[in-house]
């Protein structure tokens, strides 16, 4: 192949040479200030590591500012079980037992829209990696999906391709998917959001990091070759808006392969327990240009590395586009010389292919040489992490006022007062594209696989077990609402992270610690930062009330068509912690004749709801209150409860109300049940409408058994929960019964047809 090299000394001796930064992404002042740091024009190959990681999605130029709050916003009660923060590939908590988990999750939107299966495959990929280069066998996964409306002829698409992407790779990799969410907006037609968590476990002593600080070290590519696709990839995607038309960049989506990844994983374990590897990076996003400036500057060192050795899939490929693929199933270890016949031992075992590409210097600096040239000499710090930041533009929506003042009783929305009309109005909430059935979806998923799944879908959170000695487990939920973050981002914010918290108390764990994905529009656009800004607020001071820190997480911006942004979605991830995954508490009723229990207050909330939406297609006013103090009085109440083994089941909530909860319990295990609503409206204040499908928060139904009837009402007194006693289960089989007096007497059938039909009569 002919090439001719841009080398440090051309670049120095041509400073006139024109060179394409605006195709790649950078802005006049970005380019000017490259030269500036290296006091000359770039090489070609400079300008390719530079664009890449000054891209918005590996510099966080435009949120930095914000995500600051996440670390400051915190107490040292808060910090006790954080082992490793912000700035990793991973946040790790402390567990107990010794045992430690990490867990993170990130986006893979917009390659996700242009190749859905490749997009969404390799989006489980990237984040499975995140959590192995801590030095953690992953052991569950999760998604967040939002698609375009139902109706709409793409959707099927992009449905069917993420949906058989994520499900291919992880049972691929035999990681059970134990939760997430799907929803459908018209708001994601152009921009669906694929979000991807992964968890895992270790022991506190084999946490790894990704740095190389000791002059010497060998720098070692391994796993799979270097292909053309994903060159840019995500770094791009991830960092420009799609016209109405089209994505406005089509660079390469990666392409996985899983089979290759399960290989990876057991190599990289065995290497971690043979303790051959002195720091470690997965290839994501920005590929080589971020795993050797990362590692670099992480360790306050420099590298010397020789690109020419770097095993390729393609002999084509140019210096540029090298270092700027994002072939998939890579890592690169930093190796002591002394422990390198070891490591090459077990690479070899595994039979994955390595290159030892280089060495670790005492000098700050990142040398990468093209064969006898010098293609790169930058400060290593320079790209990876003093990358531009701005202080975008702020600017305070002037619609959102008459959003907000346009709620569901100054719009007039009428509401049913005939019995058979509310009931009506119920099935059709339930049944409703948001509040169906997933099982088409999830049902493609592996749950199971690996016999550590406690709860998975539908359960309210996925629970896995970590010892499989004591019991010692972790619970996950994730949770994001975009109609309510676009009526008001900070309270939509607290509004997920008080879901997710809510959704893993209610499974019998602990709450411990935060991940999280920000979806939004463009950050040039001085509203969408408003919104940014608001809801990042929002998340650390709801995080700050709780006592849970953020450990990490992902921003994920220009998730727009033209320029209409979706709506601000911040999923937020929240894990907890249970002594024994014996004691998990389902969320649908098991047994007849247990008790049931509202615990919380009601109020007529109905603004941004389930309700709204589906029976009058309508978004205006308020989103619900939400009061932390009293989320974390009932997780308290939820856990002690638990620890006394007083709960047979208990399902927070939310979205759809106290309607869809109680349809959900019924259906979970086939348990019909008798509720009266009376005594509620009367305490509340409320009409049933309200009363069905409110969506105020610090809600949670639970089941108890008579025999423990006395104690739990007992501790719901002492620790200031209001509680309420509205039903009690009754009858089992598709023939039992959910009667709601006066009102209606729905046979689980009857509901279960509907509720299971919408999904697969759209997709199937």
């Amino acid at each position: 192949m002919t090439y001719e090299v841009d080398s440090t000394a051309v670049a120095a001796s041509t400073p006139e040479k024109k060179q394409p930064w605006k195709e790649l992404g950078l802005k006049k002042d970005e380019y000017e200030r490259i030269v500036e740091i290296l006091g000359r024009r770039p090489t070609s190959a400079e300008l390719a590591m530079y664009s890449v990681m000054w891209s918005e999605h590996c510099s966080y130029k435009s949120s930095k500012i914000y995500l600051r709050q996440f670390g400051e916003k915190v107490t040292d009660e808060m910090k006790k079980h954080l082992m490793v923060g912000m700035g990793e590939n991973a946040g790790v908590v402390d567990i107990g037992e010794g045992w430690a988990v990490t867990f993170k999750v990130e986006s893979h939107n917009h390659p996700s829209y242009i190749e859905p299966f490749q997009g969404a495959a390799t989006g489980v990929g990237g984040i499975v990696r995140d959590i192995l280069t801590m030095g953690a066998r992953p052991i569950a996964v999760m998604d967040q999906l939002r698609f375009g409306a139902v109706e709409h002829p793409d959707t099927a698409r992009v449905v069917h391709g993420v949906v058989n992407g994520i499900g291919f790779y992880g049972n691929c990799l035999g990681l059970p998917n134990i939760g997430g969410e799907t929803v459908f907006d018209k708001v994601y037609q152009g921009n669906p959001l694929v979000n991807a968590l992964s968890v895992g476990a270790m022991k506190h002593a084999d946490i790894k990091l990704a740095k190389a600080s000791n002059p010497g070290d060998l720098v070692i590519l391994f796993g799979a070759r270097t292909g053309a696709d994903g060159i840019g990839g995500v770094s791009v995607l991830a960092s420009e808006t799609f016209d109405a038309d089209g994505p406005s960049r089509r660079p390469a989506v990666q392409v996985g392969d899983p089979f290759a990844e399960k290989v990876l994983i057991e190599c990289c374990l065995e290497l971690y327990a043979a303790d051959v590897v002195a720091g470690i990076q997965d290839l994501g996003g920005a590929g080589l240009s971020c795993a050797t400036s990362e590692l670099a500057s992480n360790g306050n060192a420099g590298m010397r590395v020789q690109l020419k050795d770097v095993l390729l899939r393609d002999e084509s490929l140019t210096p540029e586009e090298i270092l700027m693929s994002e072939s998939q199933e890579r890592m690169m270890a930093i190796v002591p010389p002394k422990k390198l016949k070891a490591f090459m031992a077990i690479v070899d075992k595994w039979e994955v292919e390595t290159s030892v590409l280089g060495e670790v210097i005492d000098e700050p600096r990142l040398y990468i040489m093209w064969g006898e040239d010098e293609i790169v000499n930058v400060p290593p710090r320079t790209v990876a992490h003093d990358g531009p930041v701005y202080e975008r533009p702020v600017k305070y929506p002037k619609w959102i006022d008459e959003l907000n003042a346009n709620g569901v009783i100054a719009a007039g929305l009428r509401r049913a007062e005939v019995a058979s009309d509310l009931a009506a109005e119920l099935v059709q909430v339930i049944s409703s594209p948001n509040q169906a059935s997933k099982s088409w979806i999830t049902d493609q998923y592996d749950h199971y696989v690996g016999g550590n799944t406690a709860l998975a879908m539908p359960d309210d959170s996925g629970m896995v077990r970590v010892s499989e000695t004591s019991g010692l487990g972790v619970a996950l939920a994730t949770d994001a609402n975009g109609r309510y973050g676009q009526l008001d981002p900070y309270a939509g914010a607290q509004l997920a992270l008080a879901e997710a918290y809510r959704n893993v108390a209610a499974s019998g764990a602990a709450p411990l610690a935060v991940t999280n994905c920000l979806n939004f529009g463009s950050p040039e656009n001085p509203e969408v930062m408003w919104q940014f800004k608001q809801a990042t607020a929002g998340l650390a001071d709801g995080c700050l009330a709780l006592g849970i820190p953020v450990t990490g997480g992902n921003v994920s911006f220009y998730n727009q068509t033209g320029d209409v942004a979706i709506h601000p979605t911040p999923v937020v991830g929240v894990l907890g912690v249970i002594d024994d995954v014996a004691r998990r508490v389902p969320s649908g009723w098991q047994d007849e004749g247990n008790n049931i229990y509202l615990l919380g207050v009601t109020r007529d909330e109905l603004d941004g709801s389930v309700w709204s939406e589906v029976i009058h297609d309508h978004l205006g006013g308020k989103p619900p209150v939400v009061d932390l103090a009293e989320e974390k009085k009932l997780a308290d109440l939820l856990h002690g409860a638990t620890l006394q083994g007083l709960l047979a089941s208990a399902h927070d909530l939310s979205e759809g109300g106290l309607a869809q909860t109680m349809v959900e319990s019924c259906l979970r295990f086939n348990v019909g049940a008798r509720i009266w609503l009376g005594e509620l409206q009367e305490r509340d204040n409320l009409d049933t409408t309200a009363a069905l499908f409110s969506e105020s928060t610090a809600r949670v139904l639970v089941s108890v058994g008579r025999e423990d009837d006395v104690k739990f009402v007992g501790l719901c007194e002492a620790r200031g929960v209001s509680v309420l006693r509205i039903g009690v289960t009754d009858g089992r089989g598709d023939d039992a019964l959910l009667q709601v007096k006066d009102l209606a007497d729905f046979s689980l059938q009857d509901l279960r047809e509907p509720w299971a039909a919408t999904i697969p009569d759209l997709f199937g």
